[in-house]
């Protein structure tokens, strides 16, 4: 932990202020990422430019989990796994991610989630996994919803604006940590980033000026009935 600790303190000096500058990067609602304790970050995902970008701003030590097949790139493999990422199998049970997942969030560490679980090539955010809301039931943890919106148009050379914004922690203390638990928090948490992310649409038709996002649910989420 400690070395992925390193390298991001490096990482904020070189590898963040290029990804700002050549994604014109800007951030609403940073506040309301908590500066301590265990914590579920949830994402939607375009672009491999994402991964960076959230980190870029993030005041948090992101801990991301990757798909395997990532990390088995020569190099890249090696690279994200010094930040801290670790692996995980897609389309099947991966027990030893879980437990890894749920021990960095029981040590107060925020855990990084791509909800969607791949990139979404229509453009717009998809339908959550319940990854992310197994992970913060079971261990009792907030979720703090983030979009991204702009990374899916960003390409080398064309260099579009992208933006991040973020959401009140969502506490999901009034549901089981059962199958219908996660449902539940999985759709609440997808209506959060799809609100997020139609804030950052709204945003960049007017060029990006200063704003609020949007209140979302916060508090306590209680099943329904």
């Amino acid at each position: 932990m400690r070395a992925a600790e390193a390298a991001w303190v490096v990482g904020r000096l070189t590898l963040a202020p290029a990804v700002k500058a050549t994604a014109l990067l800007r951030t609403y609602g940073l506040e309301r990422v908590p500066r301590e304790g265990g914590v579920v970050l949830a994402f939607n995902h375009f672009s491999w430019l994402d991964p960076l970008a959230f980190g870029a701003v993030s005041p948090r030590v992101v801990y991301y989990m990757a798909k395997i097949e990532l990390h088995r790139v020569p190099a890249l493999g090696a690279l994200v796994r010094g930040f801290g990422a670790y692996s995980v199998r897609r389309g099947e049970s991966d027990r030893e991610a879980i437990r890894l997942s749920r021990e960095l969030v029981r040590e107060g560490r925020a855990l990084g989630f791509f909800v969607e679980g791949t990139r979404q090539r229509s453009g717009v955010p998809g339908e959550p996994k319940p990854g992310a809301s197994m992970i913060a039931l079971q261990e009792r943890v907030p979720v703090v919803p983030a979009a991204i919106h702009g990374s899916q148009f960003w390409r080398v050379g064309n260099f579009q604006p992208v933006s991040i914004a973020w959401g009140e922690p969502l506490h999901f203390d009034g549901l089981a940590a059962n199958a219908r638990g996660y449902r539940e928090a999985s759709a609440e948490i997808g209506r959060s980033i799809r609100t997020l992310w139609d804030f950052l649409v709204d945003m960049h038709e007017l060029d990006r000026p200063e704003a609020t996002p949007p209140a979302l649910a916060g508090g306590v989420v209680r099943p329904k009935a």
